[in-house]
């Protein structure tokens, strides 16, 4: 079966519609993934269910339902952070989900006032208003930015890079001058202080690694010592800030892509 290393990423790149149906289609493999769990079924074969048999496409969408109950719900529970919405404010559009009327959710949530539900139904829809404008404006912008202006990538779900740590190429450029002063090949002369340069360093320094390849951690070691000599900070760092993944254990080490 094929195996997703970085299903976080996987949703990220999915389009909305692939993230409502919960699951992409990677023509490349010729499988279905899910984007909740990284679960996968190859294009063309036959799962079976008890005494019930779907072709691949539809046993995802069976998948989802029995394992994830469904996106809505899967969405409607991922962090604060990314959904902006209070538990007060998802338990009021689970019960709009599930089919009750205003006076419904104002005696289940204990409101008392189906106005005040009403209220509710009205800010909903001007947050969806706000988020289509939102969203058109950042494609634009996207599509606006020209390629000398182009930012170096970096990896989605790293656990403290967020788009403060975004470099433009000719700062990127600057930095890795300044820190290999003997070549890209060549030793780190230092290790930055400030995050913003290590983001670049590390960035590098990944590229040291096969993306198609999975290494020992004593393999990991190997790379990394001739470029500075504390290189267990350099392997800690490269997985803390979500350039590379590890199994728990600690016995398998691979770069995300």
């Amino acid at each position: 079966m094929f195996k997703i290393k970085n299903v976080s990423e996987l949703f990220w790149q999915a389009s909305l519609s692939e993230i409502k149906q919960g699951y992409v289609y990677l023509e490349s493999e010729k499988v279905y993934v899910c984007l909740v769990c990284g679960k996968s079924f190859n294009a063309g074969e036959i799962y079976q269910d008890e005494n019930r048999f779907f072709e691949a496409g539809k046993y995802m969408d069976f998948h989802i339902e029995k394992c994830h109950k469904s996106m809505f719900h899967v969405l409607l529970n991922l962090d604060k952070k990314l959904t902006g919405l209070t538990d007060h404010q998802k338990s009021i559009l689970e019960l709009f989900h599930s089919g009750n009327d205003d006076n419904e959710v104002a005696q289940k949530t204990g409101i008392g006032s189906t106005s005040t539900i009403r209220n509710h139904r009205f800010t909903f829809r001007e947050r969806q208003k706000q988020a289509k404008v939102f969203l058109s404006i950042m494609e634009l912008l996207a599509e606006k930015i020209p390629p000398k202006n182009s930012f170096v990538e970096i990896p989605r779900n790293a656990k403290k890079v967020d788009e403060r740590f975004v470099v433009t190429q000719q700062e990127n450029q600057q930095i890795l001058a300044a820190h290999f002063k003997n070549g890209l090949n060549g030793p780190l002369e230092a290790y930055p202080l400030k995050e913003k340069k290590r983001i670049v360093i590390l960035g590098q320094l990944a590229r040291l690694f096969d993306a198609d390849k999975q290494y020992t951690e004593k393999e990991v070691n190997a790379i990394l010592q001739p470029s500075f000599e504390d290189h267990v900070m350099l392997r800690r760092h490269l997985i803390e800030y979500g350039f590379m993944e590890r199994t728990p254990d600690g016995s398998v080490y691979w770069i995300k892509l």
